[in-house]
């Protein structure tokens, strides 16, 4: 799930909420939204492999 910041940056967090603090994880921050979007890419594909 990626996120825009007030700043212009794009913040990737996790698709389901975090069970203790009802919160999505925040799995980074990119520039752009290319960017993040290519990481989800990966993180999505090492979690198959």
């Amino acid at each position: 799930m990626i996120r825009k910041l007030k700043s212009g940056e794009y913040r990737l967090y996790s698709r389901k909420t975090d069970p203790k603090t009802h919160k999505r994880k925040n799995l980074g921050t990119f520039k752009t939204r290319a960017a993040a979007e290519k990481h989800e890419q990966e993180i999505q594909y090492f979690k198959r492999h």
